[in-house]
């Protein structure tokens, strides 16, 4: 049947149902509203995986459920499951909206999942709008100062404006291609970019994706953003969100191959700016979350430059590195929500003496930052290997070594927190208690960084045969 092609995004609407039930009461539980989110996710995540190898059309062929799609589904799923795990104290949200944040969690997943599988411009353009705009009523939610508030409205306006551009891009393409479906508009692109309508048209239709990856120069509300959200809510934006822009930009790239044309003059330069201007203005940053901004946007860099290789090598390395991201990026922000309990934004000085006060967190947290700076053998460090191997292939030595540089430059404020959690006194500091849960969450993404990265096969396998799958 084929409405079990869409078993996904049926059960994760069908829970933001559920969840829009409960936010109808007048009596709060929040204990009850997470328990219920929680188990939905988990169950999210069993579908998710138990679709992996459906394939399939929907729509009049807009929507494609492919093994592409469906990993990255699984990764949105994982994510979403993830980041309830530590929203079991959500401090600085009002009790009487826990149960809308897990709704527009939800619905932001629902839309990314629909992202990952159009095929077709209008549909692209709705799912992108449906998770953008949960984003926009999750972000303002924090409770406190205004810093929150300031940040909403950044998010917002910003995105709009990106929107827009995105929404004329989308009409120039149509204008001059007579066709909305992706695979149509690339066959057309050897000739349409002649044309300063196609140029132009292309032009603003990515300026959507890179703000959702938050690629130079669309990377301005990122910092603003992850310091004014809540943590939880700055956790799903560095992970969830990011995996989704991959998939769709990497999509797109590989269909305009297939078609004969090459976006790699535009993403070799945002490669390279992006990864030297995040790396560079990350090293003054004091708070931990701003500068995890500047650092996602060193690494939207390095999977562009998987992408720009424009081969299957590039589009495998690229798939793992935005998985491997997802996972190591997650569990630097875990050690954020639990160390602020509170739901204040986290200094980097307050994160002294974390290996005595909690010593499972602090090696947590070491090896997080570990994987994102690239250092061996954690899964961070297997990912730039294929990312630069790749790229290498290609002859693109100069990006490699700019890469490389970027790689030595970001070692520098990953090690300034590692220093800060294993050799600086924080005897004032109280000590930092975890529950059963959250050490078990702990220990098993201690597992999958190492893991990972001394045994990727399975993973670089399985990403392999998805892009092959995009590229037939």
């Amino acid at each position: 049947m084929k409405v079990l092609l869409f078993g996904p995004e049926l059960y994760f609407l069908g829970m933001a149902l559920v969840l829009f039930i409960l936010s109808l009461r007048r009596q709060v539980n929040i204990r009850i509203d997470h328990q219920v989110a929680l188990g939905f996710a988990a169950g999210g995540v069993v579908v998710a995986s138990a679709c992996l190898f459906q394939q399939g059309e929907l729509f009049f062929a807009a929507y494609r459920v492919d093994l592409f799609s469906q990993i990255f589904k699984v990764a949105l799923a994982l994510g979403l499951f993830l980041v309830l795990m530590i929203s079991h104290n959500l401090a600085h949200i009002d009790d009487r909206y826990h149960a809308e944040f897990y709704l527009f969690l939800t619905t932001c997943t629902l839309g990314l999942m629909m992202l990952v599988s159009a095929v077709e411009l209008l549909t692209i353009y709705v799912s992108l709008e449906l998770s953008s705009y949960s984003l926009y009523i999750l972000v303002p939610l924090r409770r406190g100062d205004d810093m929150d508030i300031e940040a909403g409205v950044k998010y917002l306006f910003i995105g709009a404006v990106s929107s827009c551009f995105m929404l004329f891009g989308l009409s120039y393409i149509f204008g001059a291609t007579h066709s909305t479906y992706v695979n149509e508009v690339m066959a057309k692109m050897p000739e349409l970019v002649q044309s300063p309508i196609g140029i132009m048209g292309l032009l603003l239709t990515l300026a959507g994706f890179f703000f959702k990856l938050s690629v130079f120069p669309f990377h301005f509300w990122a910092p603003d953003v992850y310091q004014g959200a809540a943590n939880q809510v700055t956790t799903f934006i560095a992970t969830v969100s990011k995996a989704a822009a991959v998939a769709v930009l990497l999509r797109l790239v590989a269909l305009g191959e297939v078609y004969g044309f090459g976006f790699t003059q535009a993403l070799w330069i945002l490669s390279i700016v992006s990864m030297t201007l995040g790396n560079l203005v990350a090293i003054v940053q004091k708070d931990f979350k701003r500068m995890l901004a500047y650092s996602s946007i060193a690494h939207a860099g390095y999977v562009l430059m998987g992408i720009l290789t424009l081969s299957e090598a590039g589009y495998t390395a690229a798939i793992y590195y935005a998985v491997a991201y997802l996972i190591m990026n997650f569990t630097c922000f875990m050690v954020i929500s639990e160390v602020a309990n509170d739901g204040r934004n986290l200094q980097i000085v307050e994160l002294a003496g974390l290996y005595h006060r909690n010593p499972l967190l602090g090696l947590a947290l070491m090896l997080g930052l570990f994987a994102l700076a690239g250092v061996p053998p954690s899964i961070g460090f297997t990912g730039k290997l294929l990312v630069f191997t790749s790229a290498m292939k290609e002859g693109y030595f100069w990006l490699v070594l700019v890469g490389a540089v970027n790689g030595t430059i970001s070692l520098y404020y990953y090690l300034k927190v590692v220093y800060a959690a294993y050799f600086l006194e924080g005897k004032e500091l109280p000590a930092v208690h975890i529950g059963l849960s959250t050490r078990a969450l702990s220990y098993a993404l201690i597992l999958i960084i190492i893991g990972f990265g001394v045994f990727p096969d399975r993973v670089v396998e399985l990403a392999r045969v998805a892009v092959k799958g995009v590229l037939l």
